[in-house]
């Protein structure tokens, strides 16, 4: 019976160890598809393919944490010549290991979500190849316990599910979601008013442009008996602007008005243009929801920082590594399950030239540290035990 889990029968040793709660976020949606509270293809074509700052910081955090190298362990030693490694490089036949992370944390922001798809496997457990599957496409299915017992991939009419028994076919990263328990939330969702407001304000911009960057004014009809335009002759009259002056290549054209007709052009007022102002300030907000230093940008009245190389740093510090270390960790963690060892997955901190000022200086700190052994500095300096 559907309310079976609030019975208090005592529990196997195998039962205790689920978690207490996952039989209500069973009970709220057991057996069924969870969708997704909000449309996220919307949001995507709005905030990134049709928004310049939101397609911008996409592709710099995606790009940015692409080209981090990473460094694999088995938690004492580094390993340079491991399945892992030849995976990551070459995960499929149609992408090179940078695509295939680019295309990663792409979905990871744009979504809140993102899926790896483990196709085959060798000999030694590894996958045969690696795929980033696109989320708009995956939908999870609860199972009793709350937690996903399968993901079904929908292409029109057609669905492939992924069973979720002993061995895991995919891996779902997410971003925290307060209100979702098996979804995560985009930045998109947060920048959701301040895409609006920009793209409204692009939108009007591209109005005034296309009316030679002035309002209409207005057309006053002087009749001595005070009668009004007919409706032809007023369908002729809007049709006669549009066509005629109307538009960039019309931009200066000289209005020729009959029949009591008279022209009083209009022009804006300070306050009328504060709209530039109003999608600056969209811009910026944009950009903070992605993590993205605004002057990196070059958006107009940005002063957080003090340079350019400050701010990327900040970037790198405050959105990549985070975004690079959660990425890495959980595909370590799941390819070593499937191959039954113990990995990590870490960001090469040396490698990274943005980073390279304050790795100098903590080398050198670290290196004049005589109370120090050689194994106290490796820790610190985040390299492994040496062989």
């Amino acid at each position: 019976m559907v309310f079976n889990w609030l019975r208090t029968a005592k529990a196997s040793p195998d039962e205790r160890k689920a978690s207490a709660t996952g039989p209500v976020i069973a009970y709220q949606s057991s057996g069924r598809v969870a969708w997704s509270p909000r449309d996220k293809v919307s949001l995507t074509r709005n905030g990134f393919a049709g928004n310049v700052i939101g397609f911008r910081c996409v592709r710099m955090i995606a790009e940015a944490a692409a080209s981090a190298p990473l460094v694999l362990t088995d938690g004492e030693r580094r390993l340079e010549d491991h399945p892992v490694r030849r995976l990551l490089r070459a995960p499929n036949p149609g992408q090179l290991g940078a695509a295939f992370m680019e295309a990663l944390y792409g979905h990871l922001i744009l979504h809140g979500d993102a899926y790896v798809e483990a196709a085959g496997r060798m000999s030694n457990g590894a996958p045969a190849e690696l795929h980033a599957l696109r989320p708009d496409r995956m939908r999870v299915v609860p199972g009793p316990d709350g937690w996903p017992q399968a993901y079904e991939y929908a292409v029109g009419a057609r669905k492939v599910r992924f069973e979720m028994g002993e061995s895991r076919p995919i891996l779902h990263l997410k971003s925290f979601h307060p209100l979702d328990d098996h979804y995560g939330m985009s930045p998109l969702e947060a920048a959701a008013a301040a895409i609006d407001v920009h793209n409204a304000a692009g939108r009007w911009s591209k109005g005034l442009l296309d009316n030679a960057a002035q309002p209409s004014g207005a057309i006053i009809y002087k009749s001595p008996d005070g009668a009004t335009l007919t409706q032809d002759q007023y369908d002729r009259l809007v049709a006669e602007l549009e066509a005629n002056h109307q538009g960039a290549r019309n931009a200066g054209r000289p209005m020729l008005l009959e029949g009591g007709l008279d022209w009083k052009p209009m022009g804006f007022s300070p306050s009328d243009m504060e709209f530039q102002e109003t999608r600056a300030a969209a811009a910026r907000d944009i950009a903070i929801a992605f993590g993205v230093p605004p002057m990196l940008l070059g958006l107009p009245g940005d002063a957080t920082y003090a340079n350019y190389q400050e701010a990327n740093r900040a970037f790198w510090r405050q959105t990549v590594l985070p975004l690079v270390r959660r990425v890495s960790g959980a595909l370590a963690a799941w390819l070593g399950e499937e191959m039954g060892e113990r990995l990590e997955l870490t960001p090469d901190m040396d490698a990274i030239p943005a980073l390279a000022p304050e790795r100098e200086a903590l080398w050198r700190r670290v290196s004049a540290a005589d109370f120090l052994t050689d194994a106290e500095k490796r820790a610190l300096l985040g390299l492994p035990p040496a062989a």
